[in-house]
Parts: C-alpha cells; sequence; structure tokens
C-alpha cells in the first residue's frame, strides 16, 4: 500500500491543506494496518481489504492495549483513506464504507482556578530575559487561549501590541486574530524591550519567543517550562501548558462569552468542539438566572 498512502498524504498536505503532524499521525495509522495486513493475509494491495480485516485489525489495537479515543483516530484515518481510493478510481469497492468510528465518552477538560493561573503566571519572576520571556508566554497562554504549537511559531509581524491582537495560524494553516489583554500586552513589551534583545543571535529568525542559543523554541520546552513553574507555584505535577487554553476558554464561559466567539478566538472548526466547556459553573449561570428571571423566585419556592 506504500505507493497509495504516499499519494493520499500528499493529498492531505497539498490539497486540504492539514498540518504536519496530523499528516504523520496518518501515515502511522495507515501503515501499522498496511503491515499487519500483510502479515494476516498475506498482500499489501489496498484493493484486498476486506471490511471483516478492517474491524480485527481494530479489534487488534484494542487488546493490544491501545486508547480509545486513538483506535478511533485511526478507524477514520481508514475510512477517509478508502475513500480518497474510489475517488481516484484506485480501487472499485470501499471496504471502510460502513466501518463504524468508536464512540468515546467526552471527558471534560481540566481547568485551573483565577487563582491558580495568577499563582502559575507569578512565578516567573522578570529578573532576567528569560524570565521576562517566561511570564510573557504564560501571560499569553492564559490571555489568548494559544495551542502550544501556535505560540511558537508566532512571529514579530503577526503581533500588535497597540491594537491588542495578536494573529495566530493554527490547525490547517488558517489564521485567526486573537485579542491579547492588557497584562499579557505589558509583558509581552517588557520581554521585547529588553528580554529578546539579549537572547538574539545570529540565528535568530523573526519568532517572538528563542531560546537561550537564540534559536526558535519548541514545544517540548514550553512544556517543561510550564511544568517548572507549576512546581515553583504548588500546583499539580501534571499540570501542562494545555491547561491554560482551557482555563481561558472556562473562564471566558463563565464570564458570560458568546460560545461563537469562544470557538473564534480558540479556532474550532466545529462550535461542538467548543461546547464541551458549557459544563462550568453552573451555579453561577444559576445566580444570574435567580437575579435577572422574573420567576425565578416564585419557582424557586414553589
Amino acid at each position: 500500500m506504500a505507493p497509495e498512502i504516499d499519494e493520499f498524504i500528499k493529498y492531505l498536505a497539498i490539497e486540504r491543506g492539514l498540518s504536519t503532524n496530523y499528516q504523520l499521525s496518518t501515515r502511522r495509522s495507515l501503515e501499522t494496518f498496511s503491515e499487519w495486513f500483510s502479515r494476516t493475509a498475506g498482500s499489501t494491495l489496498p484493493g484486498a481489504v476486506k471490511p471483516s480485516h478492517l474491524t480485527d485489525f481494530l479489534a487488534w489495537r484494542k487488546k493490544a492495549g491501545l486508547a480509545s479515543a486513538s483506535i478511533k483516530l485511526e478507524a477514520i484515518a481508514l475510512r477517509v483513506f478508502y475513500r480518497f481510493l474510489i475517488g481516484r478510481n484506485l480501487i472499485r469497492e470501499n471496504p471502510a464504507e460502513h466501518l463504524p468510528i468508536p464512540r468515546i465518552d467526552a471527558r471534560l477538560p481540566d481547568t485551573l482556578g483565577v487563582a491558580e493561573v495568577a499563582r502559575l503566571i507569578d512565578a516567573a519572576r522578570e529578573t532576567d530575559p528569560l524570565g521576562l520571556r517566561d511570564r510573557a508566554i504564560l501571560e499569553l497562554l492564559y490571555a489568548s487561549g494559544l495551542r502550544v504549537a501556535e505560540l511558537c511559531r508566532v512571529r514579530l509581524e503577526n503581533l500588535s501590541l497597540e491594537e491588542s491582537f495578536i494573529r495566530v495560524t493554527g490547525k490547517g494553516e488558517k489564521t485567526r486574530l486573537v485579542p491579547v489583554g492588557s497584562e499579557a500586552c505589558t509583558a509581552l513589551a517588557r520581554y521585547l524591550e529588553t528580554g529578546r534583545p539579549a537572547l538574539v543571535s545570529k540565528r535568530s529568525g523573526a519568532e517572538v519567543f528563542l531560546s537561550v542559543r537564540g534559536r526558535k523554541l519548541t514545544t517540548q520546552r514550553i512544556w517543561q517550562l510550564v511544568k517548572i513553574y507549576a512546581s515553583m507555584a504548588g500546583l499539580p505535577a501534571d499540570t501542562h501548558p494545555h491547561l491554560l487554553r482551557h482555563s481561558f476558554a472556562t473562564h471566558l464561559l463563565a464570564g458570560g462569552a458568546d460560545l461563537r466567539i469562544i470557538q473564534e478566538m480558540l479556532g474550532h472548526a466545529d462550535i461542538s468542539t467548543t461546547q464541551i466547556y458549557t459544563h462550568v459553573d453552573t451555579s453561577g449561570l444559576r445566580d444570574v438566572h435567580r437575579k435577572f428571571h422574573p420567576r425565578a423566585s416564585a419557582i424557586e419556592r414553589g
């Protein structure tokens, strides 16, 4: 299946504009299936695959201990791959047409409280260039709800502190404008004025956040930094950068922000992805109802 997989990955990259990470993940899933099918059926031809092969493969993956969410992604990869092959007339029948997609229970995202976020951010002392950088990173993650990969890619020309906006390139190379709060703007201004110039080297690009050697920061390093500051702030050991994105959305929603606006700022393609945050602060919603609905108190007395 190697030639067909290669063509499919090119299609994802060029025609669909999907991220490199998605391409790599999909390739791994399809190559794992191809290797399994070769061992099991003695063939590598995609047209030789039957529906039973696909269900047996997913069952094998589950037995091997693969998480339900990962099995779902592999099932989706197989369905899209075979839809592509049918569309290009590379096979006659689609064995994945009725392949069931495993359902997984929606897991509510973990979040940090407002006070916990403040402790995390305050743990980054602005006493040197790295401290200025790290404070700006934490402020921006929480102020704008960026994904870590998006933060790593932010360039100087994408940032407008005068207008308090940042241009973000997200999944599928889609760009969006996201507001930047005043605290984050202040931290970024201090970092750009005195912190970043001290980190610049001949190898530096236009990325906003630079390593100690003047190179673009990696996602792994930002994860490490968040865990370091979480430990300093007395937060749980499993604190990670995405918690700030979850907290950004949760706190906005609890404050009364419209779900569609939050969807736009997070860069979610589907509103259903954003709706997971509607679990938050139901007591706050109840208080608003009690305060403003003309018959709420009567209902409660009843």
